[in-house]
């Protein structure tokens, strides 16, 4: 793969404001793409941006609720405005509340449906008839080991992330005849704000410490972020269509 190949390409990325989608920003605008960063925190992807474009990059933010089709839509939108066209749309906000189902926090379910689905569905959605007209594009979609793999206290997070893994390969069929490819990321063990959405409860918390330390060196974000841009930078015929990464010392 040639160094210069996502030089001009134009990326989308949700949930940009931190842990993998920043790193993911940086990552693609290093690789001279032009980037539009997505998430509620508008202070948060401002910032980035403006970090970006300091160091000669080419970069907007762009605050958007992707909850909200309308938001989505305009993320989009406004993504194509800025730069001309639409190559990669990196789907990648999520929300990771855990809990058993018995007595769960059914508001807590509709969060995470939102984000995990619905929102990946608005903003592929929106950028599909773009890449459609141009014949090419790349959506890369984040699921999670959890999108293969359940376990008690998970079961609604990975019900959303098994629905992303199920999308992505009928979107991947229905988009390779129009020179789009899909490739799906399953990202194990992460250090980033995730496990801060359980802040609060001292089960979870503990859970998650015990994991770690069985674990013992987790993934970084630029781990990910360096495997998604690999995998956009492969030849227009090389799709990689599944990448399942975890430490190496995660089990399952």
């Amino acid at each position: 793969m040639g160094s210069d190949a996502l030089s001009g390409k134009v990326v989308a990325i949700t949930g940009a404001s931190s842990g993998i989608g920043a790193a993911t920003a940086r990552a693609f605008a290093d690789a001279g793409a032009h980037v539009a960063l997505a998430a509620r925190r508008a202070d948060r992807i401002e910032a980035i941006a403006d970090e970006l474009r300091a160091q000669g990059a080419s970069a907007v933010a762009i605050p958007t609720d992707i909850t909200d089709e309308a938001s989505a839509n305009a993320f989009i939108a406004g993504t194509q405005e800025q730069f001309g066209g639409l190559d990669v749309l990196v789907n990648n906000a999520g929300l990771m509340l855990l809990g058993p189902v018995n007595g769960g926090d059914t508001e807590a379910w509709r969060q995470m449906l939102d984000v995990n689905c619905l929102g990946l569905l608005y903003c592929t959605h929106a950028a599909l008839p773009i890449m459609r007209e141009q014949r090419s594009g790349h959506i890369v979609n984040v699921s999670s080991v959890a999108g293969r793999t359940a376990a008690a206290g998970v079961a609604v997070y990975n019900l959303t992330k098994w629905g992303v893994v199920g999308f992505s390969e009928a979107l991947r069929q229905e988009g390779l005849r129009h020179g789009i490819r899909v490739t799906l990321v399953e990202p194990g063990f992460v250090e980033t704000e995730l496990q801060s959405h359980n802040d609060g409860d001292e089960r979870i918390a503990a859970m998650m410490a015990a994991r770690k330390e069985e674990i013992g060196k987790v993934l970084d974000a630029e781990d990910i972020a360096d495997a998604i841009v690999y995998a956009c930078a492969a030849p227009p015929h090389v799709s990689m269509n599944e990448l399942l990464i975890r430490p190496t010392g995660q089990a399952r």
